[in-house]
């Protein structure tokens, strides 16, 4: 196994800061809103990105200092990433603690950053900023990214799909 796989033979818990965030394939799913039927609890992604998620670079225009800046943001770690419902089959994260390998797009496995957005699994381009939004509008914006719909097989089933 080589070094650069790390994420097939070691445990995430022993995984170094920076091996953890590499795992991020850099796709933006995470940066962007999704509902939760507050009866049923099923799950609705929608178009809607944070107020510092840029849709031209697909990245977060403050990175360091955003759960400084935005009270929702989530830090993704070893010992939350199990309860990250929101996160799409495709992320990194889930796969590992899935036990799975990474796609072949992923930049570890095909040391290209962009070929994830040449791919089409990035919301880069795609994406409303909520800065713009009312809350009420967020329900306008649901979208089922095409991913989900590649890779119900990754989590047994699509957004907005019961269980």
């Amino acid at each position: 196994m080589s070094e650069a796989a790390f994420w097939r033979c070691k445990p995430m818990a022993q995984m170094t800061p920076q091996e953890w965030e590499s795992l991020c394939d850099g796709c933006g799913r995470c940066c962007t809103n999704t509902l939760e039927d507050e009866e049923t609890g099923e799950l609705f992604a929608t178009r809607v990105a944070c107020r510092l998620f840029c849709n031209k670079t697909g990245q977060c225009s403050d990175y360091a200092n955003r759960q400084k800046k935005i009270e929702e943001c989530i830090r993704i770690t070893p010992e939350n990433v199990a309860e990250m419902d929101f996160l799409p089959a495709t992320c990194g994260y889930r796969l590992v603690w899935q036990g799975q390998d990474l796609p072949d797009w992923h930049h570890l496995k095909c040391g290209d950053r962009e070929e994830i957005h040449r791919r089409g699994f990035s919301v880069r381009g795609q994406t409303e900023n909520e800065a713009k939004l009312s809350l009420e509008q967020l329900e306008d914006y649901l979208f089922d990214w095409p991913e989900d719909r590649r890779f119900t097989h990754l989590k047994g089933r699509r957004w907005g799909q019961a269980e």
